[in-house]
């Protein structure tokens, strides 16, 4: 073997032995050795705050208003009442209204209040209960009545008994801790 030969030879060794070693490439022709990068994709789409408007006052009303991009109305008022021993802090108390499109292109309109009686919302897709049937709301009467009948009757009885007016306290005490204590009237 000559020497040009052999030179060749062991050039071509070397090159092979230092070459990077082709891998066989998985299902997704991505290299077994490596992890593929991942995928950012926006789900979302960017959608513009039109207006936007919001005053605080210093004795914690406020009124705020914005409209997006997509048609998204909002308009709310706030304002805290009843400073009293049940409510220290006051309750808050908000109006509002609300229009946005429905998928299938219909604008909805809501008109919301939120305070001590919970939230209640008005529109004109939200579904209504039918009207109480007359004979319904004549039993509802008469039970209102009587449970007003029994009030009266144990007050009465706790403006002259002091220790049947203890057990009346009691028992509204227990009432509004969610506990049930029984009937107070034969005792």
């Amino acid at each position: 073997m000559n020497t040009f030969s052999f030179i060749l030879c062991l050039c071509a060794i070397v090159l092979t032995c230092s070459a990077k070693p082709q891998l066989r490439p998985n299902a997704n022709n991505i290299p077994l050795d490596e992890k593929p990068e991942p995928r950012h994709r926006e789900s979302t789409t960017w959608i513009p705050i039109l207006k936007f408007n919001k005053e605080q006052s210093e004795d914690g009303s406020y009124r705020t208003e914005y409209e997006t991009g997509n048609s998204i109305v909002h308009e709310e008022t706030g304002f805290l009442k009843d400073f009293s021993d049940t409510n220290p802090n006051g309750v808050l108390v908000q109006h509002g209204q609300y229009s946005y499109l429905s998928p299938e292109g219909e604008t909805i309109n809501v008109q919301y209040t939120a305070d001590e009686h919970g939230f209640r919302a008005t529109g004109d897709h939200i579904p209504t209960p039918p009207a109480i049937p007359e004979e319904i709301q004549k039993g509802l009467d008469q039970i209102y009545a009587g449970i007003k009948l029994q009030q009266e009757r144990l007050e009465q009885r706790a403006k002259s008994d002091p220790d049947f007016a203890k057990k009346l306290e009691e028992r509204r005490l227990a009432n509004k801790n969610g506990q049930y204590v029984g009937l107070l009237e034969n005792n």
